[in-house]
């Protein structure tokens, strides 16, 4: 029998809810999800006062009201986290670690200069919300309902420094896989996704509206996403796209070692865990551009791909740098990536023993 941790026993307090009344579950084709793109029935939402967090609720899911002057719109300050739960074979609701995602939004929160989000409001939200619209998490491999909290400033007053006002949400969307090819994609050396110094560290909104650009002109030339390079000498690797990156050279996982300028993922910390539990070896440090060519060329790079929540374990087939495109070898199903997202599938889903404690029902 499967020992789970129970989300209820982290704490008894229910919130108020609000029923909608009018579903839009019947609306839904179960057997198409595209990613972040249809929203279930209710969100959750509690409110800072400037002092403490107040009137936390699950009500239908609608559009908020800002006003223009709102300083989310003008300042940025808005962080938000990703996480999924997941139907068993058994109809069970699971979670997968949502307390880091928890720990990291106090993290971001706080390099933001915002107020943390109490620990059972953030939890019990969670459940609550999940409770409202278990309806809504789909069944199958690779599907999933994407659990989506964000928490913005919303003073009304056009000033820079600190909002006194804030919002926290929490919001579902049945999804499928992100990815469903392996990537193309090229080493980026003109922008940066973020300085040492930055909030690169943190799941800051801003993060991402910067990277767009990039993103788009590496689109307009084949690749579906970019590898962001360090900002100070654009010789070493550090993420890719919204992932962070992996590679297997000579049967050794290398990962770009934690640094302020990446985003600490979940689901990296994960993989490198399962490799140690599997006895792989793991290196975690620097990893330059031209390590990973000369690899290419020199025949010991064996895998490389991308790891997130939303991606989960996304196979990379081609890097492209300075006008020239490596081809990584072929996924099988033996390759260490492969079979971590293997076991990740089944750990989700509830058909194998978790050894590390990371499911929550």
């Amino acid at each position: 029998m499967k020992k789970y941790v129970d989300l209820s026993q982290i704490s008894g307090m229910q919130f108020p809810f609000t029923k909608t009344e009018h579903s839009r579950l019947s609306q839904v084709d179960f057997s198409h999800l595209p990613f972040g793109r249809i929203f279930s029935d209710h969100m959750f939402q509690a409110d800072f006062n400037g002092k403490e967090w107040e009137n936390p609720r699950v009500i239908p899911y609608a559009p908020l009201a800002l006003n223009p002057s709102s300083a989310v719109l003008h300042y940025g300050q808005s962080v938000f986290e990703g996480m999924k739960v997941y139907k068993s074979d058994d109809d069970e609701l699971l979670f997968f670690r949502p307390l880091e995602n928890f720990k990291r939004m106090q993290s971001s929160s706080l390099r933001m200069c915002m107020p943390l989000v109490p620990e059972p409001i953030f939890m019990n939200g969670l459940r609550d919300l999940v409770e409202a619209d278990a309806s809504w998490v789909p069944k199958g491999d690779g599907k999933s309902l994407y659990i989506r909290p964000v928490y913005f400033a919303t003073d009304s007053v056009i000033g820079v420094h600190p909002s006194e006002l804030y919002t926290f949400i929490i919001m579902g969307s049945p999804t499928g896989a992100y990815y469903t090819d392996e990537l193309r994609v090229s080493i980026e050396k003109t922008y940066s996704r973020a300085s040492r110094s930055g909030t690169g560290y943190a799941k800051a909104a801003g993060n991402y509206g910067g990277a767009l650009y990039p993103t788009k002109l590496a689109q307009q030339r084949g690749y579906n996403q970019v590898i962001w390079t360090d900002a100070a000498t654009n010789t070493k690797v550090e993420e890719s796209g919204t992932m962070n990156l992996m590679f297997v050279i000579n049967d050794v996982l290398v990962t770009p070692v934690l640094s302020p300028s990446k985003l600490a993922g979940i689901t990296r910390d994960s993989i490198i865990k399962i490799a140690q539990y599997w006895g792989v070896r793991v290196e975690e440090r620097d990893v330059y551009v031209t390590e990973v060519i000369d690899a290419f060329e020199n025949g010991t790079l064996q895998e490389a791909f991308g790891t997130g929540t939303a991606a989960n374990i996304a196979p990379i087939s081609v890097i492209g740098h300075e006008g020239k495109d490596y081809k990584v070898p072929v996924s099988t199903p033996d390759n260490f990536s492969m079979r971590a997202l293997q076991f990740l599938t089944e750990l989700k889903a509830g058909r194998v023993e978790d050894p590390f404690g990371w499911i929550v029902r």
